[in-house]
Protein backbone atom coordinates (compact mmCIF):
# COMPACT_ATOMS: atom_id res chain seq x y z
CA UNK A 1 0.00 0.00 0.00
CA UNK A 2 2.80 2.20 0.85
CA UNK A 3 4.45 1.67 -2.44
CA UNK A 4 1.04 2.45 -4.00
CA UNK A 5 1.07 5.72 -2.70
CA UNK A 6 4.41 6.59 -3.55
CA UNK A 7 3.35 5.38 -7.30
CA UNK A 8 0.62 7.81 -7.20
CA UNK A 9 1.97 10.70 -5.81
CA UNK A 10 5.07 10.29 -8.36
CA UNK A 11 2.40 10.26 -11.13
CA UNK A 12 0.32 13.10 -10.26
CA UNK A 13 3.57 15.38 -8.96
CA UNK A 14 4.33 14.60 -12.99
CA UNK A 15 0.77 14.97 -14.06
CA UNK A 16 0.92 18.47 -12.57
CA UNK A 17 4.83 19.77 -14.04
CA UNK A 18 3.67 18.16 -17.64
CA UNK A 19 0.61 20.40 -17.54
CA UNK A 20 2.43 23.49 -15.94
CA UNK A 21 5.07 22.97 -19.13
CA UNK A 22 2.11 22.84 -21.80
CA UNK A 23 0.45 26.01 -20.09
CA UNK A 24 3.94 27.89 -20.11
CA UNK A 25 4.79 26.76 -23.48
CA UNK A 26 1.33 27.80 -25.02
CA UNK A 27 1.98 31.36 -24.02
CA UNK A 28 4.38 31.69 -26.36
CA UNK A 29 4.09 33.74 -29.59
CA UNK A 30 3.67 31.66 -32.59
CA UNK A 31 3.91 32.92 -36.02
CA UNK A 32 4.19 32.07 -39.78
CA UNK A 33 6.84 29.62 -39.76
CA UNK A 34 7.58 26.74 -41.93
CA UNK A 35 8.48 23.20 -40.14
CA UNK A 36 10.54 20.62 -41.51
CA UNK A 37 10.11 16.54 -39.49
CA UNK A 38 12.74 14.54 -40.11
CA UNK A 39 11.62 11.02 -39.50
CA UNK A 40 13.33 7.78 -38.77
CA UNK A 41 11.19 5.57 -40.39
CA UNK A 42 12.54 2.25 -38.59
CA UNK A 43 12.00 4.07 -35.01
CA UNK A 44 9.27 1.19 -33.37
CA UNK A 45 5.88 3.22 -33.91
CA UNK A 46 7.69 5.63 -36.58
CA UNK A 47 4.31 5.80 -38.98
CA UNK A 48 2.07 6.40 -35.60
CA UNK A 49 4.29 9.56 -34.50
CA UNK A 50 3.90 10.92 -37.89
CA UNK A 51 0.13 10.41 -37.89
CA UNK A 52 0.22 12.09 -34.44
CA UNK A 53 2.45 15.04 -35.62
CA UNK A 54 0.50 15.64 -38.81
CA UNK A 55 -2.48 15.35 -36.56
CA UNK A 56 -1.32 18.38 -34.05
CA UNK A 57 -0.14 20.50 -36.29
CA UNK A 58 -3.76 21.12 -38.05
CA UNK A 59 -5.29 21.24 -34.76
CA UNK A 60 -2.86 23.94 -33.42
CA UNK A 61 -2.81 25.51 -36.91
CA UNK A 62 0.66 24.88 -38.30
CA UNK A 63 -0.27 24.26 -42.19
CA UNK A 64 3.45 24.66 -43.77
CA UNK A 65 5.07 21.53 -42.77
CA UNK A 66 7.20 18.81 -44.46
CA UNK A 67 7.71 15.16 -43.55
CA UNK A 68 10.96 13.70 -45.00
CA UNK A 69 12.12 10.34 -43.98
CA UNK A 70 15.75 8.54 -43.20
CA UNK A 71 16.72 6.07 -45.55
CA UNK A 72 19.59 3.79 -45.59
CA UNK A 73 21.31 6.07 -47.73
CA UNK A 74 19.62 9.17 -47.00
CA UNK A 75 20.94 10.06 -43.49
CA UNK A 76 19.30 12.93 -41.54
CA UNK A 77 22.31 15.69 -42.42
CA UNK A 78 21.40 14.89 -46.05
CA UNK A 79 17.26 15.18 -45.08
CA UNK A 80 18.35 18.27 -43.13
CA UNK A 81 20.01 20.13 -45.67
CA UNK A 82 16.97 19.08 -48.24
CA UNK A 83 14.61 20.77 -45.58
CA UNK A 84 16.38 23.86 -45.73
CA UNK A 85 16.51 24.02 -49.55
CA UNK A 86 12.93 23.54 -49.27
CA UNK A 87 12.82 26.27 -47.38
CA UNK A 88 12.07 25.33 -43.76
CA UNK A 89 12.88 27.57 -41.20
CA UNK A 90 12.97 25.21 -38.17
CA UNK A 91 13.93 21.46 -38.72
CA UNK A 92 12.36 19.15 -36.38
CA UNK A 93 14.28 15.47 -35.62
CA UNK A 94 11.79 12.54 -35.16
CA UNK A 95 14.11 9.98 -33.90
CA UNK A 96 16.49 8.81 -31.56
CA UNK A 97 20.37 10.11 -30.81
CA UNK A 98 21.65 9.47 -34.45
CA UNK A 99 18.77 11.09 -36.06
CA UNK A 100 19.49 14.07 -33.74
CA UNK A 101 23.25 14.39 -34.49
CA UNK A 102 23.01 14.07 -38.23
CA UNK A 103 19.73 16.88 -38.40
CA UNK A 104 22.37 18.53 -36.08
CA UNK A 105 25.00 18.35 -38.52
CA UNK A 106 23.41 20.60 -41.20
CA UNK A 107 21.88 22.96 -38.83
CA UNK A 108 25.52 23.84 -37.15
CA UNK A 109 26.03 27.29 -37.96
CA UNK A 110 23.16 27.90 -40.13
CA UNK A 111 20.93 29.69 -37.68
CA UNK A 112 18.01 27.84 -38.21
CA UNK A 113 16.48 26.41 -34.96
CA UNK A 114 16.03 22.50 -34.37
CA UNK A 115 13.33 20.72 -32.71
CA UNK A 116 13.48 17.04 -31.19
CA UNK A 117 11.20 14.44 -30.90
CA UNK A 118 12.90 11.25 -29.08
CA UNK A 119 11.33 8.47 -29.87
CA UNK A 120 14.81 6.29 -29.86
CA UNK A 121 16.41 4.34 -27.11
CA UNK A 122 19.01 6.24 -25.39
CA UNK A 123 18.03 9.75 -26.15
CA UNK A 124 20.46 11.46 -24.32
CA UNK A 125 20.81 14.84 -25.71
CA UNK A 126 17.05 14.83 -25.49
CA UNK A 127 17.24 14.76 -21.74
CA UNK A 128 20.62 16.81 -21.37
CA UNK A 129 17.89 19.54 -23.25
CA UNK A 130 15.12 19.27 -20.28
CA UNK A 131 13.53 17.52 -23.52
CA UNK A 132 10.58 15.47 -22.64
CA UNK A 133 11.11 11.48 -23.28
CA UNK A 134 7.96 9.31 -24.11
CA UNK A 135 5.62 11.83 -24.08
CA UNK A 136 5.13 12.71 -28.06
CA UNK A 137 2.64 16.09 -27.17
CA UNK A 138 4.93 17.83 -24.83
CA UNK A 139 8.12 17.74 -26.65
CA UNK A 140 5.95 18.68 -29.98
CA UNK A 141 4.91 21.74 -27.72
CA UNK A 142 8.70 22.42 -26.87
CA UNK A 143 9.94 22.04 -31.08
CA UNK A 144 6.75 24.14 -31.91
CA UNK A 145 7.17 26.78 -29.36
CA UNK A 146 9.44 30.27 -29.13
CA UNK A 147 12.25 29.83 -27.31
CA UNK A 148 15.89 27.93 -27.72
CA UNK A 149 18.99 28.00 -26.12
CA UNK A 150 22.44 27.65 -28.23
CA UNK A 151 24.79 24.91 -27.65
CA UNK A 152 27.87 23.56 -28.73
CA UNK A 153 28.81 20.96 -31.44
CA UNK A 154 31.80 18.60 -31.54
CA UNK A 155 33.53 17.38 -34.79
CA UNK A 156 35.49 14.26 -35.29
CA UNK A 157 37.14 14.34 -38.59
CA UNK A 158 38.51 10.73 -39.75
CA UNK A 159 42.04 11.97 -41.21
CA UNK A 160 43.20 8.88 -42.97
CA UNK A 161 40.02 8.05 -45.00
CA UNK A 162 40.14 9.71 -48.31
CA UNK A 163 35.98 9.21 -48.90
CA UNK A 164 35.70 11.61 -46.10
CA UNK A 165 34.31 14.63 -47.09
CA UNK A 166 32.69 16.45 -43.73
CA UNK A 167 33.73 15.81 -39.91
CA UNK A 168 30.71 13.88 -37.90
CA UNK A 169 28.93 15.72 -35.79
CA UNK A 170 28.46 14.79 -32.14
CA UNK A 171 26.44 16.19 -29.53
CA UNK A 172 27.30 14.05 -26.94
CA UNK A 173 29.94 11.81 -26.32
CA UNK A 174 32.72 11.02 -29.22
CA UNK A 175 35.12 7.89 -29.27
CA UNK A 176 37.62 5.49 -30.05
CA UNK A 177 38.84 2.26 -28.49
CA UNK A 178 36.76 0.15 -26.02
CA UNK A 179 33.69 2.29 -25.88
CA UNK A 180 32.98 1.81 -29.96
CA UNK A 181 34.10 -1.83 -29.94
CA UNK A 182 31.42 -1.96 -26.98
CA UNK A 183 28.70 -0.48 -29.10
CA UNK A 184 29.78 -2.38 -32.23
CA UNK A 185 29.06 -5.82 -30.26
CA UNK A 186 25.92 -4.44 -28.72
CA UNK A 187 22.75 -6.57 -30.39
CA UNK A 188 20.47 -4.13 -31.67
CA UNK A 189 17.59 -6.50 -30.88
CA UNK A 190 18.71 -6.65 -27.32
CA UNK A 191 19.24 -3.23 -26.81
CA UNK A 192 15.72 -2.44 -28.05
CA UNK A 193 14.58 -4.53 -25.22
CA UNK A 194 16.94 -3.60 -22.67
CA UNK A 195 17.96 0.48 -23.91
CA UNK A 196 21.44 1.50 -22.84
CA UNK A 197 21.34 -1.53 -20.48
CA UNK A 198 22.46 -3.48 -23.64
CA UNK A 199 25.91 -2.24 -23.69
CA UNK A 200 27.25 -3.84 -20.29
CA UNK A 201 26.86 -7.35 -22.72
CA UNK A 202 29.14 -5.62 -25.88
CA UNK A 203 31.19 -4.43 -23.14
CA UNK A 204 31.53 -7.96 -21.61
CA UNK A 205 33.31 -9.28 -24.58
CA UNK A 206 35.22 -6.30 -24.98
CA UNK A 207 37.50 -6.80 -21.52
CA UNK A 208 40.33 -8.09 -22.40
CA UNK A 209 41.26 -6.61 -25.74
CA UNK A 210 44.32 -5.50 -26.47
CA UNK A 211 45.46 -2.20 -25.66
CA UNK A 212 45.80 0.79 -27.81
CA UNK A 213 48.95 2.93 -28.61
CA UNK A 214 49.81 6.16 -30.17
CA UNK A 215 50.26 10.08 -29.98
CA UNK A 216 47.82 12.38 -28.65
CA UNK A 217 48.00 16.56 -28.98
CA UNK A 218 45.30 18.71 -27.05
CA UNK A 219 45.28 22.40 -27.53
CA UNK A 220 43.36 24.57 -24.83
CA UNK A 221 40.91 27.21 -24.68
CA UNK A 222 44.13 29.30 -24.37
CA UNK A 223 46.07 28.44 -27.90
CA UNK A 224 48.48 26.53 -25.82
CA UNK A 225 49.47 22.65 -26.61
CA UNK A 226 49.43 19.80 -24.85
CA UNK A 227 51.06 16.29 -26.13
CA UNK A 228 51.30 12.84 -25.16
CA UNK A 229 53.88 10.29 -27.05
CA UNK A 230 53.98 6.44 -26.10
CA UNK A 231 50.39 6.58 -24.90
CA UNK A 232 48.82 3.38 -24.13
CA UNK A 233 44.78 3.60 -23.25
CA UNK A 234 41.90 0.94 -23.67
CA UNK A 235 39.73 4.48 -24.65
CA UNK A 236 40.22 7.79 -25.62
CA UNK A 237 37.05 9.92 -25.38
CA UNK A 238 35.83 13.63 -26.38
CA UNK A 239 32.65 14.90 -24.28
CA UNK A 240 30.06 17.67 -24.66
CA UNK A 241 27.87 16.07 -22.50
CA UNK A 242 29.45 13.88 -19.87
CA UNK A 243 26.11 12.28 -18.34
CA UNK A 244 25.02 9.32 -19.14
CA UNK A 245 21.98 7.04 -17.79
CA UNK A 246 22.80 6.92 -14.33
CA UNK A 247 26.55 6.98 -14.41
CA UNK A 248 28.86 11.08 -14.96
CA UNK A 249 31.90 9.83 -17.18
CA UNK A 250 32.62 13.77 -17.54
CA UNK A 251 31.33 16.05 -14.46
CA UNK A 252 32.67 19.00 -15.74
CA UNK A 253 31.65 18.98 -18.95
CA UNK A 254 29.07 21.62 -20.37
CA UNK A 255 27.26 21.92 -23.29
CA UNK A 256 27.54 25.50 -24.11
CA UNK A 257 30.68 26.15 -22.56
CA UNK A 258 33.16 26.06 -25.95
CA UNK A 259 35.49 23.41 -24.83
CA UNK A 260 35.56 19.81 -24.78
CA UNK A 261 36.21 17.62 -22.27
CA UNK A 262 38.88 15.11 -22.72
CA UNK A 263 39.14 11.50 -20.98
CA UNK A 264 41.92 8.66 -21.15
CA UNK A 265 41.30 6.15 -19.72
CA UNK A 266 43.53 2.52 -18.92
CA UNK A 267 42.96 -0.79 -16.99
CA UNK A 268 45.98 -3.27 -15.90
CA UNK A 269 45.44 -6.60 -13.78
CA UNK A 270 42.59 -7.50 -15.32
CA UNK A 271 39.44 -7.66 -13.86
CA UNK A 272 40.75 -5.74 -10.63
CA UNK A 273 41.75 -3.08 -13.44
CA UNK A 274 37.94 -2.75 -14.45
CA UNK A 275 36.05 -3.16 -10.54
CA UNK A 276 38.37 -0.64 -9.82
CA UNK A 277 37.72 1.95 -13.38
CA UNK A 278 33.77 0.91 -12.52
CA UNK A 279 34.21 2.10 -8.67
CA UNK A 280 36.55 5.68 -10.43
CA UNK A 281 32.78 6.16 -12.45
CA UNK A 282 30.89 5.59 -9.36
CA UNK A 283 32.98 7.65 -7.21
CA UNK A 284 32.62 10.80 -9.43
CA UNK A 285 29.11 10.29 -10.24
CA UNK A 286 28.41 11.03 -6.62
CA UNK A 287 31.06 13.81 -6.18
CA UNK A 288 30.69 15.70 -9.11
CA UNK A 289 34.19 16.00 -9.76
CA UNK A 290 36.34 14.55 -12.40
CA UNK A 291 38.51 12.94 -9.76
CA UNK A 292 39.48 9.23 -9.12
CA UNK A 293 38.37 7.12 -6.16
CA UNK A 294 41.51 7.51 -3.71
CA UNK A 295 41.63 3.85 -3.09
CA UNK A 296 42.22 2.91 -6.91
CA UNK A 297 45.01 1.24 -8.01
CA UNK A 298 44.33 -0.60 -11.31
CA UNK A 299 42.95 2.52 -13.50
CA UNK A 300 43.64 5.51 -14.88
CA UNK A 301 41.09 8.10 -16.14
CA UNK A 302 43.24 11.33 -17.41
CA UNK A 303 40.96 14.55 -18.34
CA UNK A 304 41.92 17.53 -19.86
CA UNK A 305 39.58 20.29 -21.28
CA UNK A 306 40.87 21.88 -24.69
CA UNK A 307 39.27 23.45 -28.03
CA UNK A 308 40.67 19.90 -29.79
CA UNK A 309 43.21 17.19 -30.04
CA UNK A 310 44.80 15.38 -32.69
CA UNK A 311 45.26 11.30 -32.14
CA UNK A 312 47.43 9.27 -34.03
CA UNK A 313 47.23 5.44 -33.32
CA UNK A 314 49.86 2.92 -34.04
CA UNK A 315 47.22 0.39 -35.57
CA UNK A 316 43.43 1.14 -36.77
CA UNK A 317 41.07 1.00 -34.41
CA UNK A 318 37.15 1.38 -34.36
CA UNK A 319 35.72 5.01 -33.65
CA UNK A 320 32.10 6.00 -32.99
CA UNK A 321 29.70 9.24 -32.45
CA UNK A 322 27.18 9.17 -29.95
CA UNK A 323 26.76 5.47 -30.27
CA UNK A 324 27.07 5.88 -34.24
CA UNK A 325 30.28 3.54 -35.88
CA UNK A 326 32.50 5.57 -38.01
CA UNK A 327 35.05 2.75 -38.85
CA UNK A 328 38.43 1.86 -38.39
CA UNK A 329 40.94 4.80 -38.46
CA UNK A 330 44.40 5.09 -37.36
CA UNK A 331 43.78 8.88 -37.18
CA UNK A 332 41.50 11.60 -35.64
CA UNK A 333 40.99 14.90 -35.16
CA UNK A 334 38.73 16.07 -32.60
CA UNK A 335 37.12 19.97 -32.59
CA UNK A 336 34.17 21.92 -31.19
CA UNK A 337 32.30 24.54 -32.89
CA UNK A 338 31.10 27.00 -30.28
CA UNK A 339 27.16 27.72 -29.42
CA UNK A 340 26.94 26.72 -33.38
CA UNK A 341 23.42 24.88 -32.74
CA UNK A 342 20.45 26.61 -31.48
CA UNK A 343 17.70 24.68 -29.88
CA UNK A 344 14.45 24.91 -29.10
CA UNK A 345 13.67 24.14 -25.35
CA UNK A 346 11.22 24.10 -22.81
CA UNK A 347 13.39 26.75 -21.13
CA UNK A 348 15.67 29.07 -22.59
CA UNK A 349 18.83 30.56 -21.46
CA UNK A 350 18.62 34.95 -21.16
CA UNK A 351 21.14 35.26 -23.11
CA UNK A 352 19.81 33.68 -26.24
CA UNK A 353 16.90 35.20 -28.74
CA UNK A 354 13.04 34.00 -28.65
CA UNK A 355 13.25 32.80 -32.14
Amino acid sequence: MVIAIVLAIVLVVRSRKRRALVDVLGKRDNDSVRYAFVINPSKPQASEHRRFIASYCANHGLNDIEFIETQLDKDGRVCAQEALDHGADVVIAVGGDGTVRTVASALSGTGHAMGIIPIGTGNLFARNMGIPVGDIETALTVATSHGSRNVDMGRMMLLDNEKENHAHAFLIIAGIGFDAAMIDDTDPQLKKNISWLAYFVGGMKNLFAPKYHGTVTITSADGSMHSKSNLTFRTFMAGNCGDIPVFSLMPKASYDDGILDFEIIDTTGGLIGWANLFSDIAYQTVTKKPEQNPISMNSTVDQIQGVSAELELEKPALAEVDGDILGETKHIRISVEKRALTVRVPEATPDVHQD
